[in-house]
């Protein structure tokens, strides 16, 4: 009878373990990860840009999200890196003004929705992240550090209803770690360059949305 109880106990311990290991992250989960990267992405950004800037106590990344936030943060620096033209001075390139919180939302969401419309890859993704740290930056070189919080909120607000669905599949943020498992002398982040030019000709587009929407 002992031994029966033991071999019980043991099936369900076994049973919450793979449980947790087959588990996919929620809806809830994958939305509430990507505003701790963006905070994480915004911070390094500011700190690179040598501004100023506490990295908030609460909310910072840890355990497995800290290695996806550190292969976040590289791939971002290697986009930024190669196209630095397309990730700098943003809101200066999209004509608009950062002390609007409307204006900041509209911006991002619109360029969001058109670097993902013909689909979602992880190079875009990474460009998503990339611009939200320029247009971080500009927001709080012109005073506006407020702005940080509206954008990190259009980063959770887009991921819930456009690339959760996305990630789910994918088995969560984790999957960003396979993009940097390479080991092809010959590999050049083709698919990181072209997610950049697709941003930098999107901005164009933005502008012209933005004053039809005006």
């Amino acid at each position: 009878m002992k031994d029966m109880e033991i071999l019980r106990r043991s099936s369900v311990f076994a049973a919450e373990v793979m449980e947790v290991f087959d588990r996919s992250p929620t809806h809830k989960e994958l939305v509430s990860q990507s505003k701790v990267l963006c905070k994480d992405y915004i911070y390094s950004r500011l700190h690179r840009a040598e501004i100023g800037w506490s990295k908030p106590e609460h909310g910072s990344s840890g355990g497995t999200l800290a290695e996806v936030s550190s292969v976040l943060l590289w791939l971002g620096g290697k986009l930024e890196y190669l196209h630095p033209n397309v990730y700098c001075n943003v809101a200066l390139q999209l004509n608009i003004t950062v002390a609007s919180e409307n204006i900041v939302s509209d911006a991002f969401l619109a360029i969001a929705a058109k670097l993902f419309s013909t689909g979602v890859t992880w190079g875009k993704i990474v460009s998503l992240y990339a611009v939200a740290g320029a247009l971080a930056v500009d927001c709080v070189r012109h005073g506006h550090p407020a702005m940080v919080h509206t954008i990190v909120d259009c980063m959770g607000e887009f991921v819930s209803k456009s690339l959760a669905s996305w990630l789910k599949r994918r088995g969560g943020w984790t999957d960003i770690t396979k993009c940097v498992i390479n080991t092809d002398p010959s590999f050049r982040f083709h698919w990181l360059v072209a997610a950049a030019c697709a941003c930098g000709h999107y901005f164009k587009d933005v502008v012209f949305y933005l004053l039809w929407e005006k």
